[in-house]
Order: C-alpha cells, then structure tokens, then sequence
C-alpha cells in the first residue's frame, strides 16, 4: 500500500489535489469530493500492476523482439583495441581536433548505445 486511508483523510482537498497532479492522475467523478481524491490515490497502485499483468501499457518485449536486440548487438561487434583506448582517454577528458573530434563523438555514442543495449538484455533477462 503506497497511502493509507488515515494518512489521506487528514489531507484537504488542495493537498489531495496536489497529490494526484504530482503524480499525473485524476480524480474519480467531479472532484468535488475527498472520496473522489481518496479513491484514485487508494486504487492507483493496483490497478498498475493489474494492467501490466494484462499487458496493457507498457509491455515486455516478445521472444522475436528481444533477439532482434540481440541481434543488434552482434552487428555492431566489439571494440578494437585502439577504439578502446580512445574511448578511455575521452573519458579522461581529451579530445581530438576537428574535424576527428566529430567522429570520437560518435565512436563514444556508439559505445554508449551498446553499452545501454547490453544493460537493456540484463534487465529484461531477470524478468
């Protein structure tokens, strides 16, 4: 449980109202009422993981989707040996002249991009 009812019933209605614009949520009928704010603040945290279970939202990849990440992964290969120490002096905050500087951006997006693809399989693997 997120709020309790005790916790609710002792907020006014501007700071019920408060509440739920934090949140990006809307009150139950007209909003005219504490009941109204109660409610949806009460019911919000169940009905989440209700419509995640009937995968509606946000989803979780399917089997073909999440190959095809790692099939991404594998046509962008690994670093060299030499993109790799270019990668670690960027980080140590040298930079070349332009107009190679341009492609050391590029190369650290590209490794930033794998790097997040790799976190992206992780996560999804622990669900």
């Amino acid at each position: 449980m997120v709020f309790s009812r005790q916790e609710l019933e002792l907020l006014t209605i501007p700071e019920l109202r408060q509440v739920l614009l934090r949140y990006g949520l809307k009150p139950t009928g007209t909003g005219s009422q504490k009941t109204s704010y109660i409610t949806t603040l009460m019911a919000f945290p169940a009905l989440a993981v209700k419509q995640l279970e009937d995968n509606r939202g946000l989803k979780r990849p399917t089997l073909s989707q999440f190959e095809q990440i790692g099939v991404i992964l594998d046509e962008m290969g690994e670093l060299t040996p030499e993109q790799s120490a270019l990668i670690r002096v960027t980080f140590e905050g040298k930079n070349l002249t332009y107009p190679d500087r341009y492609q050391q951006e590029r190369l650290l997006n590209l490794y930033k991009v794998r790097n997040h693809l790799v976190e992206v399989i992780e996560l999804l693997g622990t669900m």
